[in-house]
């Protein structure tokens, strides 16, 4: 295999590869080059390595997508396990984040989201999609620098070497019926206006290049008006018609039923009927679907992201992946919550649910992909960069220089036939961590498993865990 892509710089930079997982399936000595962009210019299988060249410590993947982040709940995780209300579901843990949320100063989302990014590229996450929705001070009212929270949300992931799609939300009611903001809901509330400038003021900050971009996220149905989503799409596509749309969908029963008795149709068969969904666009948890909303979807080309171990902790439900991958529906993988930073942990769980739920194994194989692990990884690799709206859709010429070297001395790797690889990583608890080195755009940002800012990371995430977990603050 031989791909050239136009670039105009005359420096590459490269690495070969004695085994790579490429577009058309696992290639021995594989050469990579990329440009000073960090976009590849050259993969070629079959290749010699001129001396000097580096070479990979063991088998090359490319870097997963994480399509959805809250990354302010990654503090969180562990502190709602305990029974409250008899009734605990989604709606009460939502209480129980707010209050929480309420405690967050910039210091604190910096700290947080400069260890948590770490985390995902050790996981093997080379881009993050920031759903990103505190705003404002504790109880709303606005910083100098509007943009003090998004600035410290983006910062932290430049300064650890993720690339990001950062997601301003709008986020204007407590439920469907336009109601009034809760207290605790104050930081987060804006106008597709403020959004828009928002977006604008942090492309002056922090333009947009290979390892950045900007979007935008109607929180979800019940948080905004018909009015103020068309507001919202019209600007955006008026400034960058290319540019991300998330929305949180269908994630549970009671917003369904809610959905159908304010709007008169379920959210999936709302929104498709009353905007122009497409390729842009990212329908995140979509978990409460018929059979025609499944179908529709698929067809209008939009992305479903999907949050499996967030889902199970939240009681949220079971996607139906089976009927969506028959359909041909596009999909990728989040963390969410950040409970669980490991999207090979997320193809497992889609997969396991769908067994559970089938009672028989192996179900989102198909006779074209027979290797479940095969098939979950390619279809998140490419629904995960639609998402991004970032060209990381694998090892590719023209697509970002985002890869993982595997470990070949983690005992369930290395001896592995070629075809056996992913299944290792997605079906067998490993004892430790097989992700060995990670690239993004070309940089090297994991050696050997550790990353140049942990230690410090590590310090700063541990005082901001004291400060929030502090009763008496």
């Amino acid at each position: 295999m031989n791909t050239h892509a136009p670039h105009n710089t005359t420096t590459a930079r490269s690495l070969f590869a004695e085994v790579a997982l490429l577009p058309g399936g696992w290639q021995e000595n594989v050469m990579l080059r990329w440009d000073d962009a960090g976009d590849l210019c050259e993969v070629r299988s079959g290749a010699t390595a001129p001396v000097g060249t580096p070479r990979a410590a063991g088998p090359v993947v490319s870097g997963m997508p994480n399509l959805h982040s809250h990354a302010f709940q990654r503090a969180m995780a562990g502190l709602t396990e305990t029974l409250g209300d008899p009734a605990d579901s989604f709606w009460s843990w939502r209480t129980l984040m707010y209050r929480f949320a309420q405690r967050l100063l910039p210091h604190h989302l910096h700290a947080i989201g400069r260890h948590l990014y770490i985390e995902m590229l050790k996981a093997g996450y080379t881009s993050v999609c920031e759903f990103h929705y505190v705003h404002h001070g504790a109880n709303g009212q606005p910083y100098d620098n509007p943009a003090e929270l998004a600035e410290q949300i983006v910062r932290a992931g430049e300064e650890v070497g993720i690339g990001m799609t950062l997601l301003p939300v709008l986020y204007q009611y407590s439920g469907f019926g336009q109601s009034a903001p809760l207290a605790h809901q104050q930081r987060f509330i804006s106008s597709p206006e403020w959004i828009l400038g928002l977006r604008e003021r942090m492309k002056l900050a922090l333009p947009e290049n290979g390892n950045r971009r900007y979007g935008v996220a109607p929180h979800s149905l019940r948080a905004v008006s018909q009015a103020s989503l068309q507001a919202l799409v019209e600007g955006l596509q008026h400034s960058d018609p290319q540019a991300p749309i998330h929305i949180h969908i269908a994630e549970q029963t009671r917003e369904v039923d809610d959905c159908l008795a304010n709007l008169g149709q379920r959210p999936v068969q709302w929104l498709l009927e009353h905007q122009a969904i497409d390729s842009c666009w990212c329908l995140v948890h979509a978990t409460h679907m018929d059979d025609s909303e499944y179908a529709a979807v698929a067809r209008s080309g939009a992305t479903v992201g999907l949050c499996l171990t967030t889902e199970a902790n939240l009681g949220d439900g079971l996607f139906d992946a089976r009927q969506y991958l028959a359909a041909g529906g596009q999909w990728g993988v989040g963390s969410d919550s950040n409970t669980c930073v490991n999207p090979f942990a997320e193809f497992r769980l889609l997969e396991y649910g769908q067994r559970l739920n089938q009672r028989r194994r192996n179900v989102l194989a198909d006779q074209a992909t027979p290797v479940v692990a095969d098939r979950l990884f390619s279809q998140a690799l490419a629904g995960g960069a639609r998402a991004t709206g970032r060209n990381v859709a694998g090892l590719a010429a023209g697509q970002r220089a985002d890869f993982v070297v595997l470990d070949r001395d983690a005992p369930n790797i290395g001896d592995r036939p070629h075809g056996l690889l992913l299944s290792a990583l997605v079906f067998c608890e490993h004892g430790g961590n097989p992700v060995r080195d990670v690239f993004v755009g070309g940089q090297q940002v994991i050696y050997n498993g550790q990353h140049a800012l942990q230690e410090q990371a590590r310090a700063g995430y541990r005082a901001t865990l004291a400060d929030l977990l502090n009763e008496s603050a």
